[in-house]
């Protein structure tokens, strides 16, 4: 099944809870679930990006900091589904394409990239953190409709950057989580009525010293939503690590990673 993996960067559970009134609407309408989820450690950006990819936890994949800047050492859904003759797409940092296209990143070179034999085939790679969520949408709608895509990442930045301006406990933190909530109201119906399964997450939350990186809750604990056909919407204990083999599940291609069996039919 087509998939659709969505990573709000920097998102606390409980503003996710409390702030994305749109999903919980779906959910609440049979169409979804809500799910809390602990990150892996270091809370840290790029480590995390590796761990939701590949299912290899930070302290073993050696990506355990934002500055280690190299390709992956391993296997991301991105090459589960090369594999099986998939196609791939991304709208996303540009820290992904490091660890999956080329490193270092160029962004005269790599910022949009048409290169069917790379792992992300098609893709549109922001380097500047207050660059909008709405355009990362649009970019990643314009991949979508374009190339048809088999999987698709779309990872937005701006609640992540809200947070370091200003906090958790603040407005614009809590705005930026609504303003991506009303963005997806307006792109997922059709992204389900395509025939996408879609799941919704973060990588890591945030505190109230503008930073992450530790093991406080809300820097630890994210939401995942989960949206299609394929999804049992019962309760489930979904792991982090478990999020690479579960996509490959949905996509119906051969890996070697763990699946949290419980969320799907």
């Amino acid at each position: 099944m087509k998939t659709i993996l969505v990573v709000l960067d920097g998102l606390s559970y409980v503003v996710a809870y409390d702030t994305m009134g749109y999903l919980h609407g779906e959910c609440a309408a049979g169409r979804g679930r809500l799910y809390s989820l602990t990150c892996e450690l270091p809370s840290l950006s790029r480590p995390l990006y590796e761990c939701i990819l590949t299912g290899v936890p930070p302290v073993q994949s050696g990506v355990v900091h934002n500055e280690v800047i190299r390709l992956s050492h391993h296997r991301s859904i991105f090459h589960f589904a090369r594999a099986a003759g998939l196609t791939t797409a991304a709208a996303a940092y540009h820290w992904v394409s490091e660890l999956y296209n080329r490193a270092p990143f160029n962004a005269a070179e790599d910022r949009h990239t048409l290169a069917p034999a790379l792992p992300i085939q098609y893709g549109h790679f922001y380097h500047a953190d207050h660059y909008p969520d709405s355009h990362l949408f649009e970019d990643a709608e314009s991949l979508r409709l374009r190339h048809q895509p088999d999987f698709l990442l779309i990872h937005p930045m701006n609640i992540d950057d809200a947070g370091h301006r200003h906090g958790l406990s603040t407005p614009q933190y809590r705005n930026a989580a609504r303003n991506a909530d009303g963005l997806l109201s307006r792109w997922l119906p059709g992204w389900l009525a395509a025939g996408y399964q879609v799941i919704v997450t973060a990588d890591h939350g945030m505190n109230d010293d503008r930073s992450h990186g530790g093991i406080l809750p809300e820097e630890r604990q994210v939401p995942l939503f989960v949206f299609g056909d394929a999804f049992s919407l019962a309760p489930a204990r979904p792991q982090q690590t478990e999020l690479c083999g579960t996509v490959c599940h949905l996509l119906g291609v051969d890996h070697d990673r763990p699946v949290c069996g419980d969320l799907l039919r």
